[in-house]
């Protein structure tokens, strides 16, 4: 492994709008700023901006909030339109309690508001969804840049997700694309002899959380390029990151 990473951020990129070519507004700026795509390079890009692109928001004003959306909304405080979409995005509640709505999506994420956004979607009364296939999504745009550069890179759609037991939040992959997003350590020896048996690290979530710093929640940087990791390639799915309800000892 590399002893150094680097992470740039990406700036001008425009509002993006549905039917958008995110391909071509990111490689747009990439090369305005001076900076370019390797070969071996991991582009991570936020989520919003690829649900902006497919059009996954929903217009508050358009939601009919069902009897369930509007005495929650009334117990939380929050507007039961917003309710009744993260009901409609959510494959199960997993927790309601003092305000807070967790939900498993229809992809599998467990997260807060089924990931359903009101900040950086375009415009009061609009929210953001997730990409209907995050994975899916990544690997189009890292077909568009080997089409037009030539060059092999992985690419993340990262999202940003709370953490049981942990204060704070960290981006994590919701959508991964030409690498494998686990680094498994299980059958390698430590330094004094000990076989590893359980250890596998995240690294597609590593990544995404690296990239964050550069990025930021009110920068407007919704892109940046990670070089110097030596990730191991692969088609890579977020979905392999999900844990199996067999192995979910909090389910």
């Amino acid at each position: 492994m590399d002893s150094e990473v680097r992470i740039v951020g990406i700036k001008g990129i425009p509002e993006v709008s549905a039917g958008a070519a995110l391909a071509d507004l990111i490689l747009a700026a990439i090369q305005a700023q001076g900076e370019d795509l390797r070969d071996g390079d991991t582009l991570v890009v936020a989520q919003k901006v690829v649900s902006k692109a497919e059009g996954s928001l929903a217009e508050l004003g358009t939601v009919q909030p069902s009897p369930f959306a509007r005495r929650y909304g009334r117990e939380s405080g929050k507007d039961p339109r917003y309710v009744e979409v993260i009901l409609q995005e959510s494959r199960r509640i997993v927790r309601m309690d003092r305000g807070h709505l967790i939900a498993e999506t229809h992809h599998g994420f467990v997260c807060a508001n089924a990931a359903v956004d009101m900040s950086n979607s375009g415009g009061r009364g609009v929210v953001a969804l997730l990409p209907r296939d995050p994975d899916r999504r990544a690997s189009e745009l890292r077909e568009a840049v080997r089409e037009r550069l030539g060059v092999d890179v992985a690419v993340i759609i990262s999202d940003t997700f709370g953490r049981p037991w942990r204060v704070g939040a960290v981006n994590v992959a919701v959508g991964v694309a030409g690498l494998e997003p686990l680094l498994d350590y299980v059958g390698q020896q430590d330094p004094c002899g000990y076989v590893l048996r359980s250890s596998a690290i995240a690294v597609a979530d590593e990544l995404a959380s690296a990239a964050e710093l550069v990025m930021g929640k009110l920068s407007r940087i919704p892109v940046a390029i990670i070089r110097g990791y030596p990730f191991q390639k692969a088609p890579g799915s977020a979905r392999s990151l999900v844990r199996s309800p067999e192995d979910d000892l909090f389910r």
